[in-house]
């Protein structure tokens, strides 16, 4: 993964590596400890483990997401982010096409790297089914 060196970027990496289907590149933007919620509706998981295996699970419905950003707001070594995204293309396990759209709400923290990592990811902030 590049360095974001501005953090807007962070997103377009991230849509960028969903896209490409590329589980361990989404990995390397999330702390250790981090939070995400995995569906419309579901609660919130932590660490590493289970948000891979969530993001396993997303990327195999095989959707292209596509997005807008909304706001980055920066305050020192924290940014809250958030986009508007609509997902198509993808299928469910059965066969049933699957299409969100939504609107995110992301906090993320600059690393001693420079780079970005999600703290908090809550991509169903806003999302419709």
């Amino acid at each position: 993964m590049s360095e974001a060196i501005r953090p807007h970027e962070f997103n377009e990496q991230w849509g960028d590596a969903f896209n490409a289907g590329d589980l361990p590149r989404l990995m390397e933007m999330y702390e250790p400890g981090a939070v995400i919620v995995p569906g419309p509706g579901a609660e919130p998981i932590h660490g590493h483990a289970a948000i891979e295996a969530a993001l396993a699970g997303f990327l195999g419905l095989g959707g292209k997401l596509r997005f807008t950003p909304r706001h980055w707001l920066v305050a020192g070594d924290l940014a809250f982010s958030s986009v508007a995204f609509t997902m198509d293309g993808g299928r469910d396990p059965e066969g049933r096409p699957v299409e969100l759209t939504g609107v995110t709400a992301e906090i993320l923290r600059r690393q001693p790297d420079g780079r970005w990592k999600y703290v908090v990811d809550h991509p169903f902030a806003d999302a419709r089914t």
